[in-house]
């Protein structure tokens, strides 16, 4: 969304978030973090609480953003599916970011499907950035072809 803030806002979202993976609602809250940022659709971030027992394993890995801090990267499993480091948090976030501490958000398209109050999201474009399109944001978004360079 090109009227998102850089740097990006954190804002709380009573809208029903819910992960699904291996066939198995692994994740359901009304206690999401959305994320907004030039470019980019929401990145939502789920209390860790949200997920299901056994769903999220730490995997090997991490990576730093200039505005939240450093990455922690986790292994979902769902049924007999394991996605490997398809979600990611942090743990210690930069003092902006501190309320999301520990929340945890998953790349849509490597589950089996992702909703915001019951609608099915598209994943943000190009499968290195976590945004997740609904009905009411509009492209375009970085991740596309030709925007590695915005």
């Amino acid at each position: 969304m090109w009227s998102y803030p850089r740097p990006p806002r954190l804002e709380r979202t009573p809208k029903l978030v819910e992960v699904w993976l291996g066939g198995q609602l692994v994740a359901q809250t009304r206690a999401a973090f959305r994320v907004l940022e030039t470019s980019h659709p929401p990145t939502y971030y789920l209390p860790r609480e949200a997920f299901a027992p056994g769903v999220l394993r730490p995997a090997p890995g991490g990576s730093v953003c200039e505005y939240k801090g450093e990455a922690t990267y986790w292994t979902l499993v769902g049924g007999r599916e394991v996605a490997q480091a398809a979600g990611w948090s942090y743990e210690s976030p930069t003092p902006e970011f501190r309320e999301m501490a520990g929340h945890v958000a998953v790349y849509a398209g490597r589950m089996d499907e992702c909703r915001v109050d019951g609608e099915r999201v598209t994943p943000q474009p190009g499968g290195f950035y976590g945004g997740w399109i609904t009905g009411d944001v509009v492209g375009p978004f970085k991740g596309e072809p030709g925007t590695w360079g915005w």
